[in-house]
């Protein structure tokens, strides 16, 4: 992370951002995401102090308070949001968002185009793709008895009261559906009653459910397998590098996590500034090494440092979109899975 202070220094060396608001719009943005996803020493205040617009960043907890919010205020009260794919789905053909002004995001042309045209934006009228990531598998050899190489080997006897488990029933449960051959988002009540039985099965070799942070677990011993984030792997094999990541052979859950404007927003050209700043290859590069994310930006590649471009959580990724799935809103569906979860966690 340290290494970051030479790209920050770089930063402040940028030219000026072309002012894209109007004279007439108030020089504030108000965005709404995620806590710290968006850094403020890094990538905020030099925006600031570059356009003279103050960023306000109100946090979310959760993709599904951020819709309601949106719902409930008619789209009016944020100029940004950041959010997941799904939900950035739901948002759009909810019209929630407002279309991209193409012209004001020249950048735009900065994204890697396997990133774009995705199912959440399939025209790229709305979306710009911010962070992406993939859920892995990451183990310490020394502590286990047997070579990982997919979810199938977490139900190992040798494992018992070993891993730490997302805290999530839509991805940990779509690893129990990709163990069985089976979709993330299959609806089919004979399917996920077997799922549930076979995600049962597992108790035994889990030692903490948690959402955020099972890194740590790993790292002091606690534990010796997670299934957990992309930047919770990346700390993980930080502090330890004879960890092990997994690719798992059954396949692999995606997401893209993406920036949109709000259909009513008080400051949409500010907006516009704010996103073309983002796409902008070094700023991109920042954020992504900050974010321990992989980014979408492919004129962030030259900017990225050697560490980054080497570790295999973030370049792996490139390779392997013929074997990820999306995680989609399934409507009332969801409460299938949340079910299936709910009672899982009763067993703890």
């Amino acid at each position: 992370m340290k290494k970051l202070l030479s790209v920050l220094l770089a930063l402040s060396m940028l030219a000026a951002l072309p002012l894209l608001s109007s004279a007439e719009e108030e020089k504030v943005l108000n965005i709404f995401s995620w806590d710290g996803y968006v850094d403020y020493a890094s990538v905020i205040q030099p925006f600031e102090e570059q356009t003279g617009i103050k960023v306000n960043y109100a946090p979310f907890s959760t993709n599904d308070e951020m819709l309601k919010k949106l719902q409930e205020n008619g789209a009016s009260e944020y100029d940004l949001v950041i959010a997941s794919d799904y939900i950035l789905n739901t948002a759009r053909l909810e019209g929630l968002m407002l279309p991209l002004d193409k012209e004001k995001l020249p950048n735009f042309a900065n994204l890697d185009e396997r990133f774009i045209s995705q199912y959440f934006d399939p025209d790229n009228e709305y979306v710009v793709p911010y962070m992406s990531g993939i859920p892995l598998i990451v183990y310490n050899p020394d502590m286990v008895q047997i070579e990982i190489d997919g979810f199938e080997d977490l139900w190992d006897p040798s494992l018992v009261d070993s891993i730490g488990l997302i805290d999530d029933a839509r991805v940990s449960i779509g690893m129990v559906l990709l163990s069985m051959g089976q979709s993330m988002n299959t609806t089919d009540d004979a399917v996920l009653a077997q799922a549930k039985e076979k995600l049962f099965a597992l108790r035994e070799n889990i030692h903490v459910l948690e959402y955020e942070n099972l890194h740590n677990s790993l790292i002091s011993g606690d534990i010796s397998v997670a299934y957990t984030f992309t930047p919770y792997v990346a700390l993980a094999l930080d502090a330890n590098p004879n960890l092990k990541v997994v690719w798992p052979k059954e396949g692999l859950g995606f997401g893209i996590d993406g920036a949109f404007i709000p259909a009513n927003a008080p400051h949409p050209d500010n907006a516009h500034t704010f996103l073309n700043y983002l796409l902008d290859g070094q700023v991109a590069a920042v954020t992504a090494e900050w974010q321990l994310y992989c980014t979408p930006n492919a004129a962030a590649q030259e900017f990225l440092s050697d560490a980054y471009k080497n570790n295999p959580v973030f370049n792996g990724i490139y390779d392997r979109f013929g074997d990820a799935e999306y995680v989609m809103n399934l409507g009332a569906d969801e409460s299938k899975f949340q079910d299936i979860w709910t009672e899982f966690k009763l067993l703890f």
